[in-house]
């Protein structure tokens, strides 16, 4: 984009953003134009968009021969695991979604056979319309030249073109799929926080291939290693490894427990603290394998101390409140070994609190006044003054609410147990599984 003067970085260009400023103002800084080679202007802010923790938006300017360019870059980590959106366009309206899409990120639209591959652009902040724009102009940029050479080529690609810009009237249903490695791309779901009929996430792990490509090296033991500790000792013991602050990247420490939940299974509770920036986490795993059958677990609240029942949500887990239309996603809040209340708090969180389309320039009206509305009947949920029902629905079947009736049935709530169909076992790699003979091959 352009060269920024080594100075100005060891000078401490980011010394006084701060992510959080509602009121910041970009940083200007005087830059080589990669166009003319005389000295232009650069515009870096750096801002805070929840799912994807902080990202630096830049602008280049040059007065001399009028080049300008943009683009962002993630300020914050390589999230655990990549992240798939899938969207049905249909409607105009759809073209005006908000997408963040990082170097890293592949572009499909499946009814052209045609992607983007990754690191083939920058980062960019923009709408539907603005990425099949710049995918247009992209393709445009050599057309003279291969008009020249080879007018065959730059026929056929002229109609391909048409095709791309037509999709921007929507006349004809069609996909749009943004795959991201690291994690940190997204497209605005405008009807938050209901679920949006239109659009699926899903979280995957990386490959080996994935990781080499973001330039994250696997960790390979060395056979003098020492073998790890027992199952027993786990049980007995809080384990303590060092790791980065999600927040920050300061060095921190993670406890790490094996506990065993009463009527259930045993689970991994991981908690981490950091001592520069106080920030505190907690995440759950489950300490055992998939379960053949999924589960469901429906309460209907009565009493304001069904607040109080422990919870276990793990990553695999969706969260459902009918009288809300309300369906909080699988990993969108990851693992957490909680209390009813607890959760409910999360998701007021997550959903009123730190949503970007209710602060800033990209708040409206509209949607900032329907999140408030949520955020007050989650808080009369809370308080016992709705009645709602809670569904936690986690295909694996690692998830589990407290029956404070137990060992006898609780009155209020129904434990169902069901078979998963081929797109849950494909979410959770089942199909591709295979656990008898794998040592075998095959003649």
């Amino acid at each position: 984009m352009s060269v920024i003067d080594e100075e100005h970085v060891r000078g401490g260009v980011f010394k006084d953003i701060n992510p959080e400023d509602e009121d910041a103002q970009p940083t200007e800084i005087e830059s080589l134009c990669m166009n003319c080679y005389e000295t232009g202007k650069t515009r870096l802010l750096l801002t805070k968009i929840p799912f994807f923790r902080e990202i630096i938006i830049s602008s280049f300017t040059c007065s001399q021969c009028h080049w300008t360019n943009t683009e962002i870059q993630s300020a914050g980590r390589i999230q655990e695991h990549g992240v798939s959106y899938t969207l049905k366009l249909k409607s105009k309206e759809d073209m005006n979604r908000e997408v963040v899409k990082t170097d890293s990120a592949t572009t499909k639209i499946l009814e052209l056979d045609f992607e983007i591959p990754a690191f083939t652009q920058k980062g960019s902040l923009s709408t539907i319309e603005g990425l099949l724009d710049r995918a247009v102009a992209g393709l445009e940029q050599d057309q003279p030249i291969r008009r020249a050479t080879d007018p065959d080529v730059a026929n056929k690609l002229d109609q391909f073109i048409q095709r791309l810009k037509k999709l921007k009237d929507v006349e004809e249903e069609f996909t749009l799929i943004i795959d991201d490695p690291s994690g940190n791309s997204f497209i605005e779901n405008p009807f938050a926080p209901q679920k949006d009929q239109a659009l699926s996430v899903s979280h995957y792990k990386r490959t080996p291939e994935q990781n080499a490509a973001l330039g994250i090296q696997d960790y390979e033991p060395e056979q003098d290693d020492k073998p790890a500790n027992d199952l027993e000792t786990m049980r007995n013991e809080v384990l303590v490894f060092n790791t980065n602050c999600p927040e920050c990247n300061s060095p921190a420490s993670t406890n790490m427990k094996l506990v065993q939940i009463p009527h259930f299974k045993e689970v991994i509770i991981m908690a981490t603290n950091c001592d520069s920036c106080g920030h505190r986490t907690n995440e759950v795993k489950s300490g055992g394998a998939t379960e053949e059958l999924g589960t469901r677990i429906t309460l209907h609240l009565t009493d304001p101390a069904d607040m109080s029942r422990d919870l276990l949500k793990s990553e695999t887990c969706s969260v459902l409140i009918p009288e809300l239309e309300f369906e909080l996603g699988m990993a969108a809040l990851g693992g957490k070994f909680t209390t009813l209340e607890g959760l409910l708090k999360d998701i007021k969180e997550l959903i009123v609190t730190k949503n970007p389309f209710t602060c800033g320039d990209s708040a409206t009206t509209d949607t900032a006044e329907k999140l408030e509305v949520f955020g007050k009947k989650i808080d009369k949920i809370i308080a016992g003054q709705m009645d709602v029902h809670i569904i936690l629905d986690d295909p694996a079947g690692n998830s589990y609410l407290q029956n404070i009736y137990a060992p006898d049935p609780d009155p209020e709530m129904n434990l169902e147990k069901y078979t998963r169909t081929f797109e849950q076992n494909e979410d959770l790699g089942l199909n591709d599984m295979k656990t008898e003979g794998y040592g075998k091959t095959e003649n």
